[in-house]
């Protein structure tokens, strides 16, 4: 890891103007050594990736100090978590524990405890791909600006299922997953004030828009917060993982669901959101369908989870997630509803 300085800006708008660019696009130039200034809230992953000698900034932008970043409150939108909120503190607050179970379960089961104290939501939804071939600064892959994606035909068991052409990444944030069933938003600002309003999932880019990026994060530009609408009457929600370790272990699968019933219990939304199956959390629109106008028990759930993979495109080592998936799919209605 090379030398680099730090300065703690005191405001978002000294933050946003203090950086040169995004760490996307920091790690497409050529060569690691690029002297920026890119952002650290946490720096989990900044750090990561500095140790690994992807990423070579002259200066870290600490945002850890900026009053309110951290806020967690409620307003007629809903519910505001600022990004600098650690995983820990939204795992334990009153009205995330009560509102949205599931966010409280993913994030309150994500790393280690050591982690959860330190870590950031923000951080955890911009962190950069866990691809091992991305995470060496041995290959330059597609997603590192260079002409070929190396976990198609290497190893490929932790990778993507769905849209996993021309880039093999999943998206590495299970707080993300249930987000995006919840229908979240995001909000950004820049170093002149300018702020916008976006919903997560939009947020999230895959490959097919963006082969460097995971976001539309820009540069000069913030994450402030993430924004969560007030659960409609009759929601309920679920979220359940499975990874080689039951701790500290990145998921093999994980799944979010949040399903609407009426007052005699049919459904008549639901979002399923599948995480560590594609470059962003994938929507599972065939199961959503599949529940939609029904009375919930186990034959309705097993005809949404089979739903949800249709069109999935496995790759020769990582076949085993399609029964994995489909059983955690299922599971995971059932808990919703149960």
């Amino acid at each position: 890891m090379k030398p680099f300085a730090t300065i703690r800006a005191p405001t978002i708008a000294a933050a946003a103007a203090a950086t040169s660019t995004t760490m996307a696009e920091a790690m497409t130039r050529a060569g690691p050594a690029n002297g920026v200034a890119l952002l650290r809230a946490g720096g989990i992953d900044v750090l990561d990736l500095l140790k690994e000698d992807l990423v070579a900034p002259a200066m870290l932008v600490s945002v850890i100090d900026i009053p309110g970043l951290d806020a967690i409150r409620e307003d007629a939108d809903g519910l505001h978590i600022g990004a600098a909120a650690t995983l820990a503190a939204i795992a334990a607050h009153p009205l995330v524990r009560e509102r949205y179970p599931a966010l409280a379960s993913a994030v309150g089961h994500s790393a280690s405890p050591q982690i959860r104290n330190v870590a950031t939501l923000g951080g955890n939804l911009l962190q950069r791909p866990r691809c091992w071939y991305f995470r060496s600064a041995a290959y330059r892959c597609l997603r590192k600006g260079g002409g070929h994606c190396f976990a198609i035909d290497g190893e490929n068991q932790y990778h993507a299922i769905f849209d996993n052409h021309p880039c093999a990444i999943v998206h590495p944030s299970t707080a993300a997953t249930v987000l995006v069933a919840l229908g979240a938003f995001v909000d950004l600002a820049d170093a002149h004030g300018t702020s916008r309003r976006v919903r997560l999932e939009n947020f999230l880019v895959g490959p097919a828009i963006d082969l460097q990026r995971e976001n539309d994060l820009q540069p000069h530009e913030i994450l402030t917060a993430i924004v969560l609408p007030t659960p409609p009457s009759g929601a309920r929600m679920a979220h359940l993982r499975q990874g080689e370790r039951d701790s500290m272990d990145w998921p093999l699968a994980d799944v979010a669901v949040l399903i609407e019933m009426d007052a005699v219990r049919t459904c008549t939304r639901a979002a399923i959101i599948l995480g560590a199956a594609a470059p962003v959390p994938h929507r599972a629109r065939a199961a959503e369908a599949a529940l939609r106008g029904r009375v919930i028990d186990d034959d309705a759930a097993r005809e949404a989870a089979r739903a949800a993979l249709a069109g999935a495109t496995p790759l020769a080592k990582n076949v085993y997630k399609l029964k994995l998936f489909e059983t955690l799919i299922r599971r995971a209605i059932l808990t919703a509803v149960a």
